[in-house]
C-alpha cells in the first residue's frame, strides 16, 4: 500500500506546486500567501509518504484530498483534477491493501501434510 500511495502523494505534490504558479497569477490572492498555502500542502504529501502506513495516515490522507477538491473554489480545475486525485487516492488504499494482504498469505509458510 505504501508505494502505490505515496505515488499518489508525489504525483499531486507536483500537481499543488504548478496550480500555485496559476494561483499567484489568477486568483488575486497575495503571492505569499498562496505559497503559503501550497508549500504547506506540498509539504504535506511529501511527509505522509512515509506515514501512510501508521495509525491515521490513511485519514490524514483523505483530508488532504477533500482540501484539494475545495481548492477548486480558488482554480475551478482543481474540482476535476481534486476528484480524479481523490480516485487516485481510493484506488491506492484500497488495491494497495488487496496486494498487502496477498503478500502476507503468500509469505505464510504452506501447511505441510504428511
Amino acid at each position: 500500500m505504501r508505494t502505490l500511495c505515496a505515488s499518489t502523494l508525489i504525483g499531486e505534490a507536483f500537481v499543488i506546486g504548478l496550480a500555485g504558479l496559476v494561483a499567484m497569477n489568477l486568483s488575486g490572492y497575495a503571492s505569499g500567501t498562496v505559497w503559503a498555502v501550497c508549500g504547506s500542502a506540498m509539504a504535506l504529501c511529501v511527509l505522509l509518504c512515509g506515514l501512510v502506513t501508521r495509525p491515521g495516515g490513511v485519514a490524514v490522507g483523505w483530508v488532504l484530498q477533500a482540501a484539494l477538491v475545495a481548492s477548486g473554489l480558488v482554480i475551478p480545475m482543481m474540482f476535476f483534477l481534486g476528484a480524479s486525485f481523490a480516485g487516485l487516492w481510493w484506488a491506492a488504499v484500497h488495491f494497495g491493501r488487496r496486494i498487502d494482504e496477498f503478500k502476507r498469505r503468500a509469505e505464510q509458510p504452506a501447511a505441510t501434510t504428511a
